[in-house]
């Protein structure tokens, strides 16, 4: 199995049989660097790519869900402008979805993310802050962070989160403490939109749609038009195919909150 403790259990057998030729054999040094080399990339993908486990072990699709079932998700929420777009969009074609909220934005604005809550989605923990540099924050700032949104959602609704999307999707050692910590659910994806990028709404469409299952979950982010836009052509795509929208919790069977 591909993930930090398998990749570094074997860079210390490879280091170790390369220490051996050294000392008897005197081959070259550039083996070292190339072994350093291989291990810091491999490390680097498995804490930017999610859907790799490699420190955390995140529910990223259920294949095998007997239901057509598919989970909407959304980053970086709520949103004054097009947080109740998505939400009447959802409405609409009644469809569920879970909401990964950043806490200073759940401060700024309580009455949207009550209305998330009042028209029966999910809401998750995604950090306080948001903040670029996230995986490089110590344990205690990633526990900090994670407790002061959770906190500040109790406070404002009485609920304990336990479903949580890292930022950016980035994992390493010190986040799987804090997740380990808290004992949250760590929620990534399988289907990434891309819809924050320059791309076309065609082309972010296209990225989620093709090759769609029961049981997958789609990351978009309710942010911007463009998501809007793109969500209520995915709505028709979902209904066409007979593939039903849920939230994360029914997707996984597992309690969204404490």
């Amino acid at each position: 199995m591909l993930n930090f403790k398998s990749i570094n259990i074997t860079a210390i057998v490879i280091f170790i049989g390369l220490l051996v030729l050294f000392l008897f054999y005197h081959i070259s040094l550039w083996w070292f660097g190339l072994l350093l080399l291989i291990w810091f990339s491999i490390t680097a993908l498995g804490s930017a790519i999610i859907g790799w486990n490699y420190h955390v072990k995140s529910l990223n699709n259920n294949p095998e869900t007997l239901k057509n079932h598919i989970a909407i998700t959304f980053d970086d929420g709520p949103h004054p402008e097009f947080t109740p777009q998505v939400l009447a969009l959802l409405k609409q074609y009644n469809a569920k979805a879970t909401f990964f909220c950043i806490g200073k934005h759940v401060k700024t604005y309580p009455n949207v993310f009550k209305q998330i809550l009042a028209e029966g989605h999910t809401v998750g923990n995604h950090t306080y802050s948001h903040n670029n540099l996230f995986g490089f924050f110590s344990t205690k700032k990633v526990v900090d962070e994670l407790q002061q949104t959770n906190r500040t959602v109790k406070n404002l609704t009485g609920l304990s989160l336990q479903l949580y999307r890292p930022a950016f999707g980035v994992t390493n050692p010190r986040i799987k403490k804090a997740v380990k910590a808290l004992t949250l659910y760590s929620i990534g994806w399988n289907k990434r939109s891309f819809d924050t990028t320059s791309i076309s709404k065609q082309q972010i469409l296209n990225r989620i749609t093709k090759n769609l299952k029961k049981g997958d979950v789609i990351l978009l982010h309710d942010s911007s038009l463009k998501t809007v836009e793109v969500l209520e052509q995915l709505l028709l795509f979902l209904q066409h195919k007979n593939l039903k929208a849920v939230t994360i919790n029914e997707l996984f069977n597992i309690k969204a909150y404490a």
